[in-house]
C-alpha cells in the first residue's frame, strides 16, 4: 500500500517531479563523468603528462570538492521534494493516517525517486561521456587514446555514493515529517520567520568579508613555489569572505535601496527588495557555494582553453618540422602525403666513430635553427628568431653549432662530425647515408602523418632515437598529450560545475515557492497587475542569479594568477568561456523564472 501511494503521489505531481528528476539525473550523470576521469588509472598515466604526486593531489582535491558540492546540491533537491508533498502528507494525517506510516511513505518516495534517477543518470552518463569525448577529441584535435567511457569502478562508486546520500536524505525527511505537527504541515507557508536585525554585526561582517577576499586575491598573486599552501589558504579566505560579503555587503546595499524612497516607491520595488532581504538570510550559504562553483567552472574551462596555447609555443621552438632518414616504401608513401614547402637533404658517410658530410651541400643550403629569448616581463613570454647556423662551426667541437647539429643526425652524439670538400668526400669509404630536414605548410594538419613517419623510422633504426627525442614531432607530441588531457578535463569539469551550481540555485528558489505563493496572491487581490508581479519575480530571481555570478567572475579573474607561471597568457580568449557560461546560465535563469511563475501566480 505504501509503495502504491508513493507511485500515486509521483503521478499526481508529475510535472514538478520531472523537474526534480531531471536535476537528479544531471547530478548523477556529472558525478559519473568526473569519476570516469579521476578513477581511470590508464588515462592518467598515459594521456596526462605530469608529476604523479601533483596529479594525485589535484584528483583527490577534485573528488572531495565534488562530493561536498553534490551533497549540498542533493540537500536542496531533497528540500524541494519535501516542500512539494508536505500539504498532502498533512491531509493524510488529518484523515487518520499514522505519522510513522506517512514517514515510511516519504522514505519510499525519496528512495524510489533517487534510485531511478541515479540509474538513468549513469546510463545517460555513459552515452554523454562517449559523445562528448568524441566531440572534444575531434573538434579540439586532442590526443586522448586511453580514456574509457565505461568504467566499472566509476559506476560502482557513483551507485554507492548516491545510494548512501539518498538513504540519508530519506531518513532525514522521514524524521522531519514525524516530528512536525500536522497543523504546521498544512500551514507551513503561513509560518512567520524572524529576521535578525543587527546593523553593527552586519557592518563588521561586510568589512571582514572585503578584507578576507582581498587577502585571498593577494595570496593568488604570490609566487607559485608553494602551490600546495596557496590553494587551501586562498580557498578558505575566499569562501569565508564570500559568506560575509553576501551576509553583510549585499544586505547593506538592499537596505540602502529600501531607504531610497525615489527607488523603493516605484512600482512594487519595495516588495521586491523586501523579498530579497528576506531571502538573503537563508540564501547566504547557497549563494556562497554558487559563487565558488561559478569561479571553479569558469576557471576550469578558461585554463583548459589556455593550455591549448602551449601547442602553439611547441611549434615555434624548433625550426624543422620533421627529419627523414629512411627510403623504405612505408616512409616514402607517408612522405608523399605531406605538403612540403622546404626540403634540405645532406649526404654523409659513416666510418667507425666518424661521420663525413659533403660541405658543398651546406654551403648551398645552410642549416637553420630557432633562437629563443626570454624577457623579464609580466607574462614571461619568449621571443623566437630564426638564425642560420655557421657552416664553418658545424664540425668544430665545443661549439654551439656542433652540439645542435650532432643532435640532428642519427648516431651523431657519440661520433665525430667532419665537413669535407666534394672531391675528398668521393674518396672516403664507409656506409653512405642521408638526412633530410623538411618544413610543411601546416604542421598541425600534417602532424599525424609526420608522427607516423617518425615512429616508423624508430622501428627501422634504433640509432634514430636521440635525433627523434630532440625533434619538433616529439616535443609537440608531449605537449599535445599534456594539454589535451587538461583541455579535456577542463571542459568536462567546467560544464559539470555550471550545471550543478545553476541546478542548486534553481531548486533552492523553487523549494520556497510554495510559501511565497500566498504573498503574490495577496498582491494580486489588492490590485497588483500580473505584469508588475512578473516583473518583480524576474528582478528578484535575476538578482539572486546575478550576485554569485559577479563575485564568481571576480574570483576567477584573480584566480587565474595562479597559472601565470604555467600558461603564457592565462587571460587569452577569456571571452569564450564567459560567453558559454552566460548563455547556459541565462537558460537556467529563464527556466527558474518560468517554473516559479507557474507555482506562485494565481491563475484566472
Amino acid at each position: 500500500m505504501i509503495w502504491k501511494l508513493s507511485v500515486t503521489g509521483i503521478k499526481n505531481r508529475l510535472k514538478d517531479y520531472l523537474v526534480l528528476f531531471s536535476g537528479l539525473i544531471v547530478a548523477s550523470m556529472i558525478f559519473y563523468m568526473f569519476l570516469s576521469i579521476a578513477t581511470n588509472p590508464v588515462f592518467i598515466s598515459k594521456d596526462v603528462y605530469g608529476r604523479e604526486a601533483y596529479l594525485n593531489y589535484i584528483f583527490t582535491f577534485g573528488i572531495i570538492l565534488l562530493v561536498i558540492i553534490t551533497s549540498v546540491y542533493l540537500v536542496y533537491a531533497n528540500s524541494f521534494l519535501l516542500s512539494m508533498r508536505k500539504h498532502d502528507y498533512g491531509m493524510y494525517m488529518m484523515l487518520g493516517a499514522k505519522s510513522t506510516r506517512i514517514g515510511l511513505l516519504i522514505f519510499c518516495e525519496t528512495l524510489l525517486t533517487g534510485f531511478l534517477a541515479v540509474l538513468l543518470g549513469i546510463t545517460l552518463g555513459l552515452g554523454l561521456t562517449t559523445v562528448v569525448t568524441k566531440l572534444l577529441v575531434g573538434k579540439l584535435g586532442l590526443e586522448i587514446t586511453h580514456y574509457k567511457a565505461i568504467l566499472p569502478s566509476a559506476i560502482i562508486g557513483t551507485l554507492i555514493f548516491f545510494v548512501i546520500i539518498f538513504l540519508l536524505g530519506a531518513l532525514g525527511n522521514m524524521r522531519k515529517l514525524i516530528r512536525t505537527p500536522v497543523i504546521d504541515l498544512l500551514h507551513e507557508d503561513q509560518t512567520p520567520i524572524n529576521l535578525n536585525h543587527h546593523p553593527v554585526l552586519r557592518g563588521i561582517e561586510a568589512v571582514c568579508g572585503v578584507l578576507l577576499l582581498a587577502v585571498g586575491y593577494y595570496v593568488m598573486t604570490l609566487p607559485t613555489n608553494y602551490i600546495y599552501l596557496l590553494i587551501p589558504t586562498a580557498l578558505v579566505t575566499i569562501i569565508v569572505g564570500s559568506f560575509f560579503v553576501f551576509n553583510g555587503v549585499f544586505t547593506a546595499i538592499i537596505n540602502f535601496l529600501l531607504n531610497k524612497k525615489s527607488f523603493s516607491y516605484r512600482g512594487i520595488n519595495e516588495f521586491t527588495l523586501g523579498q530579497l532581504k528576506f531571502r538573503l538570510q537563508s540564501y547566504t550559504k547557497v549563494l556562497t557555494t554558487i559563487s565558488i562553483l561559478f569561479a571553479l567552472a569558469l576557471g576550469a574551462i578558461t585554463v583548459g582553453l589556455n593550455f591549448g596555447s602551449m601547442k602553439d609555443e611547441a611549434q615555434k621552438g624548433i625550426y624543422y618540422d620533421a627529419t627523414i632518414i629512411s627510403q623504405t616504401p612505408v616512409v616514402k608513401k607517408a612522405e608523399a602525403k605531406l605538403t612540403i614547402t622546404n626540403k634540405q637533404t645532406y649526404h654523409y658517410k659513416e666510418k667507425g666513430m666518424h661521420l663525413y658530410f659533403n660541405q658543398a651541400e651546406f654551403n648551398k643550403q645552410p642549416l637553420k635553427e630557432v633562437a629563443v629569448y626570454f624577457h623579464d616581463n609580466q607574462n614571461n613570454s619568449p621571443t623566437y628568431k630564426v638564425k642560420t647556423l655557421a657552416t664553418a662551426k658545424l664540425d668544430k667541437p665545443q661549439t654551439t653549432e656542433n652540439s645542435i647539429f650532432s643532435q640532428m643526425v642519427p648516431n651523431g652524439l657519440p661520433k665525430k662530425i667532419h665537413l669535407v670538400s666534394p672531391k675528398r668526400w668521393q674518396t672516403i669509404g664507409g656506409q653512405k647515408k642521408f638526412v633530410s630536414y623538411i618544413n610543411v605548410k601546416d604542421f598541425v594538419h600534417d602532424f599525424p602523418v609526420i608522427n607516423q613517419i617518425q615512429k616508423q623510422q624508430l622501428r627501422e633504426n634504433r640509432n634514430y632515437k636521440d635525433t627523434y627525442l630532440n625533434s619538433k614531432p616529439y616535443y609537440y607530441s608531449n605537449v599535445l598529450g599534456f594539454t589535451s588531457a587538461f583541455e579535456f578535463m577542463g571542459f568536462f569539469l567546467g560544464l559539470a560545475f555550471l550545471t550543478m551550481l545553476a541546478s542548486t540555485l534553481m531548486f533552492k528558489v523553487l523549494s520556497g515557492a510554495a510559501s511565497d505563493k500566498v504573498r503574490y496572491q495577496m498582491l494580486h487581490e489588492i490590485g497588483a497587475r500580473p505584469r508588475l508581479l512578473r516583473s518583480s519575480i524576474r528582478k528578484e530571481i535575476g538578482t539572486l542569479f546575478t550576485m554569485p555570478a559577479i563575485l564568481g567572475i571576480v574570483d576567477v579573474l584573480c584566480g587565474l594568477q595562479l597559472f601565470r607561471s604555467l600558461l603564457k597568457a592565462p587571460y587569452h580568449n577569456i571571452w569564450i568561456p564567459f560567453t558559454i557560461f552566460i548563455v547556459l546560465y541565462l537558460g537556467y535563469y529563464l527556466l527558474t523564472v518560468t517554473l516559479y511563475e507557474k507555482i506562485v501566480l494565481t491563475k484566472k
